[in-house]
């Protein structure tokens, strides 16, 4: 992957993940919408590209970390 479609993806991550906060802060949507976890999944993925790509390796292994935890409560949540 080139450097420039790893700069996008991370700059994706962090709004992603931002978005994903503010609207779990304000109320907006519940632990439990699939939005909100496909946001924190995708964000985090995102940024993990562009870390690991930069050889930035613990904020990399944190959002692998992030995305396990979205992929768990998608799965958790929406597959019987």
């Amino acid at each position: 992957m080139n450097k420039k479609s790893a700069n996008l993806l991370g700059w994706y991550g962090t709004a992603a993940i931002l978005s994903a906060f503010a609207l779990i802060s304000f109320s907006v949507v519940t632990p439990d919408n699939i939005f909100y976890q496909l946001l924190n999944l995708s964000g985090a993925i995102g940024l993990a590209i562009e870390t690991f790509r930069k050889k930035d390796y613990q904020p990399g292994v944190l959002n692998v970390i992030w995305a396990t935890i979205a992929l768990i409560a998608i799965t958790k949540t929406f597959l019987p």
